[in-house]
């Protein structure tokens, strides 16, 4: 029965093992797309901490994937001090991603005070020039969140850009997709997007903070059964150390 559980404790982890490799090249990807996704909006907060999941996620895919090697070895030959280490960098990995997860938590709550707070500064910003950050940032967000302005498209009539350009009318990234001849002109307000784009912005940001804190959850929940498995055969191979024949010497093999 012993010899069994050992068994099936080493099948475990091996195949947990596999897992953690695929792990690594999912959480190296799902930080990347973070980080990249942030920095489309990076104009819309000031807190650079916002940053921290990704990146700790992406470090995190990297030493998931020099865990799976190291646990991978140590399941094989019943190293002691393999599973040790193994055990061990799990549980480094565990910490991390709890922490990842208070971090997604603390950061998506303040999403919506961070856009608050800087979102009409980078409106008053806007010229209509593209080597200008603010107004590709701008142009950027309306034409992928589907929105035209602040609250709504009449948010434009209070800002520099239309007070200066005086031809009543809103950027053509406010124009609907389906609408070819709109030139954003305000006497045709049907021609442009309805919403506003501070609530999808917000909305945007929290559904990416997520994604962080599932995946650190869902890994998290895989590495606590990796790190049983590895205990358990662990404990066998301290309990119960190998067989070693001796010589006729009287010394061992």
């Amino acid at each position: 029965m012993g010899k069994c559980g050992i068994t099936m404790s080493k099948t475990v982890l091996v195949f947990l093992n596999m897992i953690f490799w695929a792990a690594a090249g999912i959480l190296c990807y799902i930080g990347a797309y973070v980080f990249i996704t942030y920095d489309d909006y990076d104009h819309f907060f000031e807190d650079v901490y916002t940053f921290i999941p990704a990146v700790t996620i992406i470090g995190v895919g990297a030493l998931l994937f020099i865990i799976g090697l190291i646990g991978c070895c140590a399941t094989v030959r019943e190293s002691c001090c393999g599973l040790t280490t193994f055990v061990v960098l799990l549980l480094l990995v565990f910490v991390t991603e709890v922490a990842v997860v208070v971090l997604g938590y603390v950061y998506r709550a303040k999403v919506e005070d961070e856009v608050n707070s800087s979102i009409k500064k980078v409106f008053d910003e806007y010229n209509g020039v593209n080597s200008n950050a603010q107004s590709r940032a701008i142009d950027y967000v309306q034409r992928q969140l589907q929105c035209c302005g602040i609250h709504n498209y009449s948010d434009w009539q209070y800002t520099h850009w239309y007070e200066e350009s005086k031809n009543n009318s809103v950027p053509i990234s406010c124009c609907k997709y389906i609408v070819g001849s709109c030139t954003g002109s305000l006497t045709h307000p049907e021609d442009l997007f309805q919403e506003g784009c501070e609530a999808l912005v917000v909305k945007k940001l929290r559904e990416i903070m997520m994604y962080v804190i599932w995946t650190a959850l869902m890994f998290a929940a895989i590495q606590i059964l990796g790190m049983l498995c590895a205990c358990v055969v662990l404990y066998r191979r301290v309990r119960d150390p190998p067989y070693q024949p001796l010589f006729t010497d009287g010394t061992y093999a």
